[in-house]
């Protein structure tokens, strides 16, 4: 009961500072900047990379995002440079998932760890901070929608999959995941993207509909994909900032990986 109790606290501590920052823009940009130092912090550990290199990159690519966004500064050049980080970014993911599948453990040579940890990790970021200044507009709502489809694609998935599931999901990286909790985790997302375009006018019904299922699926892999690689660290959670939940990482991995694929199907909406 006590464990139960912390991981409640933490867990509605996390959410009410990110539902706050919500409301203003520049706070946005300071939590989503904290959360990503502290997320790349986790997940260097993870694959045992000790340099500073990759902070740095990952400060100066969100800050130059992060300007293009508080200024509403659109040029030919700030919209190419999205677009070619935007290709990049979803490369790499896809490679990710590639090895998910095809290998035993994911490839880790010196330049792909900056690779990752640029293109998986820091964009992940950069592009949570677009969706939140979509059409060049701060429209919060719209990435409080997106976390909302993960939190309740995450709960929906554990609750059914612990009471119903039988059949297991990919059992050599998540032995609890099942393929029905994954079904329930996406069936109650795309429910939920009803009651958000109650709430919200940027988007049809339609648009949240697709954007549930891109949450569910995608998401689902990036959580994967993160527990592959602490599978090969050895190590149950990403971090220890989140009693109860363990790291960062561990909240944000799936909203971290979808949040490209989020941002390209707003862009071709």
């Amino acid at each position: 009961m006590k464990e139960l109790y912390t991981r409640a606290i933490s867990g509605f501590i996390y959410a009410l500072l990110l539902i706050g920052a919500l409301y203003f823009q520049t706070g946005l940009v300071i939590v989503l900047a904290v959360f990503g130092i502290i997320s790349l912090a986790e997940f260097s550990k993870l694959i045992h990379l000790k340099s500073l290199f990759q902070y740095l990159i990952f400060i100066i690519l969100y800050s130059c995002f992060s300007y293009f966004c508080l200024s509403n500064t659109v040029t030919t050049g700030s919209e190419e440079a999205i677009q070619i980080l935007l290709v990049i970014t979803i490369f790499v993911n896809l490679i990710l998932i590639k090895d998910l599948f095809t290998t035993k453990k994911i490839p880790l040579f010196e330049s792909k760890r900056y690779i990752t940890t640029t293109f998986y990790l820091s964009s992940g970021f950069v592009f949570m901070m677009q969706i939140a200044n979509y059409d060049n507009t701060f429209t919060p709502l719209l990435l409080l929608g997106a976390f909302i489809l993960v939190w309740v694609n995450d709960s929906a998935a554990y609750i059914i999959g612990k009471n119903f599931g039988r059949q297991k999901l990919f059992p050599s990286i998540s032995p609890k995941k099942t393929v029905e909790g994954f079904l329930g985790g996406l069936f109650f997302a795309c429910v939920s993207s009803y009651f958000i375009t109650l709430y919200t006018a940027s988007l049809s019904f339609n648009h949240w509909l697709i954007l549930a299922i891109i949450v569910s699926v995608i998401g689902t892999f990036g959580d994967l994909i993160e527990s592959k690689f602490k599978r090969q660290a050895g190590v149950k959670d990403s971090g220890v900032i989140m009693p109860g939940h363990g790291g960062l990482l561990d909240r944000l991995d799936s909203l971290i990986f979808a949040a490209p694929f989020i941002y390209l199907f707003l862009r071709i909406a």
